[in-house]
């Protein structure tokens, strides 16, 4: 006789694939209406916050959903205001698995304040040195450059815009990160905390940590736009 699943676990598959469906659609939205140069010598190097979403999905429901959304949003990038076409969505899929999943998967063996923060920063760092090797490999090829010429860019641009992209994901998933959950379960979308809140002491960490890596990261931009 054929088993059928238990209607309380088909409930809460059912109510996780429709968040991680509303996350991947967020992060295409923040992607279409948000994109922007960090670094005015590099135009074409344009800064989105979708990671900060996916990462987001990434914690609540593991590094291997986090990936799958993550290939799920930039796709549907590719396919509509993306300018890069394939090449463009292989650089936006290794970037956003370079940066969510090594965070993710620590962040799911220490659940602590100092797990989130260790994630983060392995995640900016993981990001950073895996994206000078693929704009190494694939920046030639789609912007038609000769390969010494992107080598010339690796470390005056390509590095310090993906330590400037992945400094703001981190900050500003440290001030999102409770928002965003909180939502989701005053929409039933996740189950509600077995003594209804979180520490004070934590949210207002993150909260002030995710703030202070927001404004550097911020100010920093303005510097390298030339803004002030």
């Amino acid at each position: 006789m054929e088993k059928t699943k238990p209607l309380h676990k088909s409930r809460v598959e059912t109510r996780q694939l429709a968040t991680m469906a509303m996350l991947v659609a967020l992060a295409y939205v923040v992607t279409a209406v948000t994109r922007f140069p960090l670094m005015a010598s590099a135009e074409f190097l344009k800064y989105d916050p979708k990671d900060v979403v996916l990462l987001i999905g990434a914690y609540l429901y593991g590094p291997l959903a986090g990936a799958g959304m993550s290939v799920a949003a930039c796709f549907i990038e590719m396919v509509t205001v993306s300018e890069a076409g394939v090449y463009g969505f292989i650089m936006n899929v290794v970037a956003s698995l370079a940066f969510i999943c090594p965070a993710a998967l620590l962040y799911r063996r220490r659940r602590t304040m100092g797990g989130a923060v260790t994630g983060l920063a392995l995640g900016v760092a993981s990001m950073a040195a895996v994206m000078v090797l693929w704009n190494y490999i694939i920046t030639p090829l789609y912007q038609g450059w000769p390969r010494e010429q992107v080598a010339a860019m690796l470390l005056p641009v390509f590095l310090p815009f993906n330590l400037i992209k992945g400094v703001l994901n981190a900050a500003l998933t440290l001030v999102l990160y409770q928002p965003i959950t909180n939502a989701l379960r005053r929409s039933h979308l996740l189950p509600a905390l077995p003594d209804g809140s979180v520490r004070r002491s934590y949210r207002m960490s993150a909260l002030l940590l995710g703030l202070f890596l927001l404004i550097t990261g911020v100010l920093v931009v303005l510097v390298l736009t030339g803004t002030i």
